[in-house]
């Protein structure tokens, strides 16, 4: 195999409850991306169309995957990378997780698959690192194991994959503002009562129980965030007025994706999201701020091969 390419998926983390620690795949949005082996060992980035992103292989994430398994396994040419955004980064759905992810899944084929699932999300974790200054998980775990991931522990890494419901939809708004990453950590409380705590974990047990047994009611009723969403929810406008017209329609529950500024909304059936997105969509308009929509059934699978040759 000299050439492959890939569709990385866009992912959701935290879902609500789960900080830091849950997140899934998103089917129809993410990063189409091809990597090809040449004669020399250079590592090159020959194109980024999408999103205004580094071409130093050392500052860009799938470039920075590539080089940090090469040392773990030396290969005899080099790689040249082409990147298709199909998102902007800052979104708050694993844009810098989809290059990591897809990076270390497309040059593990290209290598005859030495690493597996587990060591190749320790690699897309250094692209986070590159990207945002600290090894994170649950983006990338979700994107290359694919469906609901649990980060169960990280010394040792621990991945658990949970199942999906056969019925679970997507629907999620992107407003065009920003969001940063550290903005949104620096809002974060340093101290929590021990009564939300435990709250908090019932809902993370909750959540995962009723993605097992395909309880739609219990999941509705465990996706809720009372420690982290309270504090970062002013960061995103109107994110109450989107959150009500979000379950009014018919969602089971809706929060923020990652550090925002996208709020995702779980749906029971396409019937139901689909009158979700246009309530969302509704709430939104008029409101001088551009935004884009997603409605996507959850990717079980993770990362895809589009091609190989």
């Amino acid at each position: 195999m000299n050439q492959i390419k890939i569709f990385s998926p866009a992912t959701v983390a935290n879902v609500s409850c789960g900080f830091d620690c849950l997140g899934f795949a998103v089917n129809d949005l993410g990063d189409t991306m091809t990597f090809r082996k040449t004669p020399s060992k250079e590592i090159k980035i020959l194109d980024i169309k999408g999103a205004e992103l580094p071409y130093d292989i050392n500052k860009n994430v799938a470039s920075a995957v590539v080089i940090k398994m090469l040392e773990k396994y030396p290969a005899d040419f080099g790689i040249e990378i082409s990147i298709e955004k199909g998102y902007s980064p800052g979104s708050g759905l694993g844009s810098s997780a989809a290059s990591a992810a897809g990076a270390a899944v497309a040059l593990n084929e290209l290598l005859n698959k030495p690493f597996t699932p587990l060591e190749l999300t320790k690699f897309a974790m250094h692209g986070e690192k590159v990207a945002c200054g600290s090894e994170i998980a649950d983006n990338v775990a979700a994107a290359i194991f694919g469906g609901f991931i649990l980060v169960q522990q990280y010394e040792p890494l621990s991945i658990v994959k949970i199942p999906v419901p056969k019925e679970l939809m997507l629907v999620a708004i992107h407003p065009q503002v920003k969001v940063r990453t550290k903005e949104a950590r620096d809002v974060l409380p340093k101290k929590i009562p021990l009564s939300d705590a435990v709250a908090q974990w019932a809902n993370v047990g909750g959540l995962i129980s009723g993605l097992y047994s395909e309880n739609y009611d219990i999941i509705a009723s465990s996706l809720k965030d009372i420690i982290i969403e309270p504090t970062r929810k002013h960061l995103i406008p109107y994110f109450d007025q989107v959150k009500k017209a979000a379950i009014e329609a018919g969602a089971l529950n809706a929060g923020i994706s990652g550090s925002g500024p996208t709020i995702f909304a779980l749906c029971k059936g396409e019937e139901n999201a689909k009158n979700v997105y246009k309530a969302i969509e509704d709430s939104y308009k008029e409101k001088n701020i551009d935004f884009t929509m997603v409605y996507s059934k959850i990717n079980t699978q993770g990362v895809k091969i589009l091609e190989k040759n």
